[in-house]
């Protein structure tokens, strides 16, 4: 169910607009029996255009959308008459959403604000008229422009959430069960791995009214870089987080070493991911006494803020809070 209500990829077929042509009218009527040229330009073909809507969180509406079909302009006419420009049609997506060559990988937009408009495809120029060429010595050109044919192609349409904290970790780190208590989202929660499908959101609540997003991310294995598990799909949306913060579980059998596979998983993905700020929280820590919380702080980097937090319990969740808001708001270094 989940994966048929989150769509983050899909590729669609477009084609904008003919330019309509140019019309080589000569003026006549009842009195004027041989008039000079008077033949209109052609009208634009359509654009086909991304919009940003806030509204949208996922490309599940571009489903069955997979073909797009722009019109033509229409064809200039006498009295110097332009034909009608194609209908734009736009396409609203989510924010966050990319256009790419299908081919090559090449990213060719990005969409990141809400009403931000970018043409994906260009509607065709109308051609000109034969009024447009008359001159001193041509008074009657018997000619026009044609119009520019559109353009046609597969572009790939993806989805890269856009969150002010993406949470990290592997499977049955207790990311959902954390998104649940410090936000409204609703994530399925379940002792098993994988859990988590698609990525959810939630709006943390911080003091004073304000707040920020978090997204709790489909759980890393190690290989996730080459593919493995839910691989580049999940890893992708991760590009878009100002910070990330790291859970590990307390019950794990080597925190240091669960923490480098993470990071290492990253770097393998995209270098640039380690040039975010970094927060290690170790989760289910009500499980642990003083001396192991001692023990496994020795294993965490010394570089890294990190904090013991337990959802059941509540403990150190507003500390969490305060630490993400003020690595959110500090200033740029």
């Amino acid at each position: 169910m989940e994966r048929s209500n989150f769509v983050d990829q899909i590729n669609i077929f477009c084609r904008s607009g003919h330019g309509g042509e140019g019309s080589k009218h000569f003026l006549r009527n009842k009195l004027t029996a041989m008039g000079g040229p008077d033949g209109g330009d052609g009208g634009r073909g359509a654009h086909i255009i991304l919009k940003g809507n806030t509204q949208l969180w996922t490309l599940l509406h571009l489903r069955y959308f997979k073909n797009v079909l722009a019109e033509d302009g229409a064809n200039g006419s006498g009295s110097q008459s332009s034909g009608k420009s194609g209908k734009d049609i736009i396409i609203e997506v989510p924010l966050g959403t990319i256009a790419k060559n299908p081919e090559t990988g090449e990213i060719l937009m990005e969409i990141l604000e809400d009403g931000q408009e970018i043409i994906l495809m260009k509607g065709g120029r109308g051609g000109l008229g034969n009024s447009n060429f008359k001159n001193s010595t041509n008074q009657a050109p018997e000619y026009a422009q044609p119009g520019e044919p559109g353009e046609e192609g597969v572009k790939t349409l993806e989805l890269k959430v856009l969150a002010d904290v993406g949470l990290v970790g592997f499977p049955n780190a207790g990311k959902s069960t954390l998104l649940s208590r410090i936000t409204a989202a609703k994530p399925k929660i379940a002792d098993y791995a994988f859990t988590t499908l698609v990525p959810q959101l939630g709006m943390v609540e911080y003091r004073d009214g304000k707040s920020f997003c978090i997204a709790d991310l489909p759980g890393i294995i190690e290989g996730a870089a080459e593919g493995k598990g839910l691989g580049h799909r999940f890893l992708r949306h991760i590009e878009r987080n100002s910070i990330l913060l790291f859970l590990i579980p307390a019950d794990s059998a080597d925190h240091k070493k669960e923490y480098e596979i993470l990071r290492n998983e990253l770097e393998e993905y995209n270098p640039e991911m380690l040039q975010k700020d970094f927060v290690i929280a170790i989760s289910k820590s009500d499980m642990l006494d003083d001396e192991l919380k001692e023990a496994i702080k020795k294993e965490l980097p010394n570089n890294i803020p990190s904090l013991f937090i337990s959802s059941v319990t509540g403990s150190n969740l507003q500390d969490l809070k305060d630490m993400l808001w003020h690595s959110l708001n500090a200033p740029s270094k």
